[in-house]
């Protein structure tokens, strides 16, 4: 018997199966096999459309019982998770009313900033324990404002998981963890944000019903059965945002320990149960997924970078390369520092961390006579690392001191440069696991029916490596301080 996960990111969507009894993973499979589009009407938008996250969630469910063999019969359970902060909105007809405005999208920018003076930084702060910044809320803002003949049709706003688990059981509702990330949730009052809804004037009418992370949310529908080739009656017993669900994965529960992911965005995730914040424009502030209302108030403290992984895939596409192991090649043969050659890789819209500037992608100190592809390889790998490293020295003002980093063994963290600059740099080993957020999801279904001890037991045969710290960390401190010299000559322009 098997649970299924389904993990629904802004690139592609990936399904597991893991066996119920030993969380043992029978495989994993993408859809579809090329990266999804993202539309860009206007510069610093980006959306997509959710029938189209629907159509690849149907056909990788078709494909994964094809590939293993396994029948609807033998799926006991669905989790979910999703690219963060993306906004669905739905008429009463179950209709997605336009694109999803996802997580990289920067319109709402002006407007979280905004509400965050409007409202007042103490109650955002001490409340909400964020800035409204970019998030759901000010995106669903930004719809009311700009486009009022859509903003009236809206029967209810979703976030993308939402809208996928809504397809496979025609059943509205989210997550505390959800709306957290959305900055709906007053983290005092211990309940949707009563200040924030008269603010932006949000009817309670438009937001989902909620349920517990870890329950059986609802079941999978005829219709939803019908058209996923999933059990109709198949629970639905764990849903989490992208991030939220990383840390999970690594089994990143308690405060001290960190999750950090590399992928198109670079994220570190770290567990806390202090709900004093210093650093709300540049470090957000989640209902992590074992919070608790009026009991356990784990938040997860996420700082995301968006220029990471998409820094070097854009390299990949326009170098003449042909696959990033062939990159990794090329940078290893240039020492240290990359000859003064700096990559500032903040070219994937504005970076909160920065205060959500927008400097884009600077490639700095390019001697033509001296330089090769080999060193911009090497100095986007350092560079993106050296972001990593600049965004820990904010949380740590923030009163993070990690105890554990863990992270996936995929993506930028395959790569000795990118690990072994972080870990040099921070004085700090980095264990690397052989899961995913497609796996963690579907090994989350066990917590809502057999508790966190056996999904923890789960992760005992995950551990790949640990990158442990270099003892000579002067080249590194060098060529870091080098990149941050160039990073802050921009902001302070």
């Amino acid at each position: 018997m098997y649970y299924l996960g389904i993990d629904l990111g802004s690139s592609s969507i990936k399904l597991a199966l893991v066996e119920i009894e030993t969380g043992k993973c029978l495989g994993v499979i993408q859809e579809p096999e090329k990266e999804m589009d993202i539309h860009a009407p206007k510069k610093g938008w980006a959306e997509q459309d959710p029938e189209d996250w629907w159509k690849y969630v149907c056909n990788g469910v078709h494909q994964i019982k094809k590939k293993f063999k396994v029948t609807k019969d033998e799926i006991k359970g669905i989790g979910i998770a999703y690219q963060m902060h993306g906004l669905v909105l739905i008429d009463d007809l179950g209709n997605p009313i336009r694109n999803s405005i996802i997580w990289c999208d920067s319109r709402a920018v002006t407007i979280g900033n905004k509400a965050y003076s409007e409202i007042g930084t103490a109650i955002c702060d001490n409340e909400f324990l964020n800035s409204p910044g970019n998030f759901t809320a000010s995106k669903l803002k930004w719809v009311q404002i700009h486009e009022p003949e859509n903003y009236e049709k809206i029967y209810k706003f979703m976030l993308p998981g939402d809208y996928i688990a809504f397809k496979l059981s025609d059943t509205i509702n989210s997550t505390i963890t959800g709306l957290s990330e959305g900055i709906f949730w007053n983290f005092k009052q211990d309940s949707v944000s009563e200040q924030l809804l008269d603010y932006f004037q949000f009817s309670k009418e438009l937001f989902p019903n909620l349920v517990d992370t870890f329950s059986k949310q609802s079941e999978i529908s005829k219709k939803g059965a019908l058209a996923s080739g999933l059990k109709e009656g198949t629970p639905i017993l764990y849903r989490a945002g992208d991030q939220p669900n990383n840390a999970l994965s690594l089994n990143v529960f308690q405060p001290g320990e960190v999750a950090a992911t590399g992928g198109t965005s670079g994220v570190v995730y770290a567990i806390t149960n202090n709900l004093s914040v210093k650093e709300s424009s540049r470090v957000n502030n989640f209902a992590h997924v074992n919070y608790k209302k009026n009991r356990l108030k784990n938040i997860g403290k996420l700082l995301c970078i968006n220029g990471a992984g998409i820094q070097y895939r854009w390299l990949l596409n326009n170098l003449s390369v042909s696959s990033y192991e062939e990159m990794n090649k090329l940078a290893n043969e240039v020492e240290i520092g990359s000859d003064g050659v700096c990559v500032i890789p903040f070219g994937n819209g504005s970076e909160r961390m920065l205060l959500n500037q927008d400097i884009g992608t600077r490639i700095l100190n390019l001697n033509l006579n001296r330089h090769s592809k080999s060193h911009i390889c090497r100095a986007a790998l350092e560079g993106i690392a050296f972001s990593f490293v600049y965004g820990i020295e904010i949380m740590k003002s923030d009163g993070i001191e990690a105890k554990v980093i863990r992270a996936g063994n995929d993506n930028l963290f395959r790569s000795k440069i990118f690990a072994n600059s972080i870990a040099t740099l921070i004085q700090q080993e980095i264990e690397i696991y052989n899961t995913t957020g497609a796996i963690g999801a579907a090994r989350a279904c066990t917590i809502s029916l057999d508790g966190y001890e056996k999904f923890s037991s789960f992760m005992k045969n995950d551990h790949v490596m640990t990158y442990m710290p270099f003892q000579d960390m002067k080249p590194f401190k060098k060529a870091y301080q080098n990149w941050k010299k160039e990073l802050e000559l921009i902001l302070n322009k």
